[in-house]
């Protein structure tokens, strides 16, 4: 049978057509396994200091995120497909805005003296950013997992001069050896999506917190489950590969954080909560156009490639994720309530009474 120039061309594009399905099928069966199950609890600060410390290592995501591991804050027509801000410059904002939700002022010289806790400080860039906008007398102590983390943050800390203002200590949140009522603010950005529980997490941040002090925190959560909107079969996949594939535990949803932060018993009530959803959401599609956009980053090292699609992948499926409402961007604010005079009283009282002799 003889084949005519024309059908042989048909043949070979369907050839090709098919060739190019498979190998995407290929591709996305091997970017939809996440990297690996979340470790016990007894072993994941190994898991989550190694992920940090090979970002630390690499070099990629400080070329394109800078010093601020977070997302970042988009206003009324400066998100979209091609945002209309500066990648970098929106991380900034949204630590400026997170201020302002917190009702932090940026101070002057003759501000107080602060003592301000930046739990999961990554390289310390927030760290060094409030050190240096909280006025003269502010000093600020970042904790992270990651040495290389903590190594990096305190030599930025020194170049900047800030270095006497800054802190930065190699310590696990959920085992804080500070002392009670230790700090002014207790800033916790982006760090609580890590803990493998929650609960000690938010307590560990209250007990440090001063009585009159300031807590504000942001974190990736999932919506509320309910009788009238159960997770379904793709949710419950979607969330697992989320959960895996950037070192998490779990999620939960705002609400369910509040509860936590309420049950301590020891913050000011109700605590103030909000979803940054559309105010961020512009960050996980900007975070792979700046890759692609400027390729120096990443172009010199091909033992990364696949690391840099399958974090892209990852972006991607995140932008969606708080696309359709299956993950929303938590905001919580509180006070701790201040210690009353006669309270205190009655605690120096019971101290000081002898135990009863018993009978």
């Amino acid at each position: 049978m003889t084949i005519t120039p024309s059908a042989a061309v048909r043949i070979a594009a369907l050839a090709t057509s098919a060739v190019a399905v498979a190998a995407t099928a290929v591709v996305k069966l091997v970017l939809d396994k996440p990297r690996g199950t979340y470790r016990n609890e007894t072993e994941y600060e190994n898991t989550v200091m190694e992920e940090y410390d090979e970002w630390a290592d690499d070099g990629i995501l400080e070329y394109y995120w800078g010093e601020h591991i977070h997302l970042g804050y988009y206003g009324p027509g400066e998100g979209g497909l091609f945002p209309k801000k500066n990648f970098i410059k929106a991380k900034y904002e949204f630590i400026d805005e997170m201020m302002k939700f917190g009702g932090i002022e940026k101070n002057s010289a003759t501000s107080k003296p602060l003592k301000v806790l930046d739990v999961g400080c990554g390289f310390g860039g927030t760290s060094r950013y409030l050190a240096k906008n909280l006025g003269p007398k502010a000093h600020v102590t970042g904790i992270t997992l990651s040495p290389n983390q903590a190594q990096k943050g305190a030599e930025l800390a020194q170049e900047q001069g800030v270095g006497d203002r800054t802190k930065f200590l190699v310590m696990d949140a959920l085992k804080m050896t500070f002392e009670d009522n230790t700090f002014d603010i207790v800033w916790a950005c982006e760090s609580g999506e890590h803990m493998p529980d929650k609960k000690k997490y938010i307590e560990q941040m209250m007990r440090v917190l001063k009585p009159g002090g300031t807590f504000v925190m942001a974190c990736w959560c999932e919506r509320d489950e309910t009788p009238g909107q159960p997770f379904t079969k793709r949710d419950r996949r979607d969330l697992q590969y989320l959960y895996e594939e950037w070192s998490h535990p779990y999620f939960i949803s705002i609400s369910k954080f509040q509860e936590l932060i309420e049950q301590t018993g020891v913050m000011s009530t109700p605590v103030t909560t909000a979803n940054w959803v559309k105010e961020t959401i512009a960050s996980w599609r900007h975070s792979i156009l700046v890759g692609i956009i400027d390729p120096r980053g990443w172009i010199f090292k091909p033992r990364q490639y696949f690391k840099c699609v399958r974090d892209a992948y990852c972006l991607e499926r995140m932008h969606r994720a708080f696309q359709r409402g299956l993950m929303e961007y938590g905001m919580w604010t509180a006070t701790k309530k201040k210690q009353s005079t006669d309270a205190a009283a009655t605690t120096e009282e019971a101290v000081a009474l002898p135990a009863e002799p018993s009978s």
